[in-house]
């Protein structure tokens, strides 16, 4: 085993840090070529691209088409092609590989391959070497196992290569979690770790990889290099924040969160490592970071021309417009006010006040008549009832096939604007304010939409008028939040306190404490019990939610899986 203090000289190495589009593999090849020609230009001569950069992560169900996998053994071929003219450079690119007995992919008689999710070594025009993936992560929101076999599998073992008298060993993403891979590249004579990434966005999962990985080089000895996707893809944001550690674990480069870039890291003498360090924002900033990179690139990478926003005067249609201006810029968000007998005249100039101050296009379509016909027409049927839930409903239903009107006829996409305390109680109405395309806050608790609407206006941001200033009116904030279907309504006529609501579903749903261990934690057995029943009965309503940005460690959507037919109650 070589120590990483036969290093000599300095060696340039770049960590493209690119947004990638599942199942674009062209684009995503032009921009893994645009980005090493630039590194190479700057004297670098080893390229990092992240985990699956070539398809674009995650491609789920489209590795089990043999022409998706076909097309991307053709494109990694014409991207070695296409940089051959680049001296001594040589581009590691993540990729899905097909290999065995039925690897021929253009055979007539085609039975599909074991795949492995892998990383290959383009240099002088051709593939030099591959790597796959031993560690497949089976949790949360991955289930690469469903797709990819373990490079054990295939008794494939580590990729180490020389590039300039140094030597690289490969490892994917959660490889580097787990000691064995990232030994069996020293024991091959790594001096340096290189770790291709795709690793999901949640506030504060940046701190938890440096200081894994930060850990993984100390014990190693050796400096690691990690390379990250960046962007949005459905409901899962990937932050960027590349970054390069010495052997004693310390943090010497590091790329910006949320934005393209190509990291360039110099390894000198002994094992020295340099580069330019980004800061790390704080948590709200994180959080605000991966809405509006969501927002950007759900609609950029779909092809919606714009987003259409139901802006009610509350704290949460506010919040997401305020991410989505930010997002799509002025001219391509829309927003309706849509009130009702029972809208406040402060909801009404709140609304308007917003919209003027991020300029954006406002209008207002008063819902009174067309409610009054609803009731009408069902008064036969409901004679002797009392009017309840049915007809706040009604009102909710009436202004979601308003908003979808709207899309249907221009092809905005309708952004919902409920947060993830109500879609976990079902304080929200089927087929009406959850009526839409993109569910900008489900993800985000009540609390925490305040904590980043106060952020916000905290930030310096130029308005409409030219003016620099707060972009949420602060009556919004604070004014007791309420859905307004019927006079004198608020939330906490239906709920509880939403810190007392937050709290518990942050321990149930997120971290999986029971009933009783949240009740000894000194919560209210009323409370707690009451938010756990809501969250159960709700399971229905959730499935038939819009997708939306996933910004903790358990979000509702794909690492929450739940029956909805269940008689477990603990």
């Amino acid at each position: 085993m070589r120590s990483p203090d036969t290093v000599s000289g300095t060696v340039k190495v770049a960590l493209a840090q690119i947004n990638a589009t599942v199942g674009d593999l062209a684009g995503n090849a032009r921009q893994m070529a645009a980005a090493a020609r630039s590194a190479h230009a700057e004297g670098a001569r080893l390229v990092l691209a992240p985990e699956l950069a070539l398809t674009g992560y995650p491609p789920e169900d489209l590795l089990l088409r043999p022409a998706f996998l076909r097309a991307c053994e053709d494109q990694l071929a014409a991207l070695a092609v296409e940089l051959a003219d680049c001296e001594g450079l040589h581009l590691v690119v993540g990729h899905p590989l097909a290999w065995g007995e039925a690897a021929d992919l253009r055979s007539k008689s085609y039975s599909l391959p074991r795949r492995f999710n892998a990383a290959s070594v383009l240099a002088a025009g051709r593939v030099q070497a591959t790597y796959c993936k031993r560690e497949l992560p089976n949790y949360q929101v991955f289930d690469e196992r469903r797709y990819f076999a373990s490079g054990r599998d295939a008794g494939r073992g580590p990729v180490v290569i020389d590039v300039q008298g140094v030597r690289f060993g490969l490892l994917i993403c959660e490889d580097a979690w787990f000691d064995e891979p990232a030994e069996a590249a020293c024991a091959a004579g790594a001096d340096v770790l290189c770790v291709l990434n795709a690793s999901p966005f949640h506030v504060d999962k940046h701190g938890e990889r440096e200081e894994r990985m930060a850990a993984r080089a100390q014990a190693c000895g050796r400096p690691l290099l990690y390379a990250h996707l960046v962007g949005g893809q459905d409901e899962v944001v990937f932050d960027g924040a590349s970054f390069a550690v010495d052997a004693q674990g310390r943090v010497q480069a590091r790329a910006p969160m949320f934005e393209q870039a190509t990291l360039i890291v110099e390894l000198g003498a002994g094992g020295l490592v340099r580069g330019s360090v980004a800061p790390v924002p704080e948590v709200e900033a994180q959080a605000w970071g991966a809405l509006v990179t969501g927002v950007r690139d759900y609609l950029g990478k779909n092809g919606f021309p714009g987003a259409i926003i139901g802006l009610s005067g509350g704290i949460d249609s506010a919040l997401v417009l305020a991410v989505a201006v930010e997002a799509l810029g002025a001219d391509k968000v829309r927003c309706v006010m849509m009130p009702s007998p029972y809208t406040a005249d402060i909801s009404w100039l709140d609304a308007r006040d917003m919209a003027a101050r991020l300029g954006v296009r406002y209008d207002e379509i008063g819902i009174t008549p067309m409610f009054d016909a609803f009731r009408a027409a069902l008064a036969p049927q409901f004679a002797g009832l009392p009017e309840d839930t049915t007809e706040e409903n009604i009102q909710a239903r009436v202004r979601g096939t308003l908003l979808m009107a709207l899309s249907n006829k221009t092809g905005a996409i309708v952004l919902t604007t409920g947060n993830k305390s109500e879609m976990a109680t079902g304080y929200c109405t089927l087929y009406g304010d959850m009526a839409g395309g993109f569910a900008v806050i489900k993800d985000v608790a009540k609390t925490l939409v305040y904590r980043l609407a106060e952020w916000k206006n905290r930030q310096p941001s130029r308005r409409a008028d030219g003016s620099i200033g707060p972009v949420i009116p602060e009556r919004i904030i604070t004014r007791p939040p309420s859905a307004e279907l019927r006079p004198g309504q608020t939330d906490q006529d239906s709920l509880p306190p939403y810190a007392v609501l937050d709290a518990i579903l942050e321990r149930y749903m997120e971290n999986d404490q029971g009933i009783e261990e949240i009740v000894a934690a000194g919560f209210a057995r009323a409370d707690v019990e009451r938010v756990t029943r809501l969250i159960k009965v709700n399971e229905y309503k959730r499935r038939q939610a819009p997708v939306g940005i996933r910004i903790t460690h358990r979000a509702f959507g794909r690492d929450w899986r739940y029956p909805i037919t269940s008689k477990f109650r603990a």
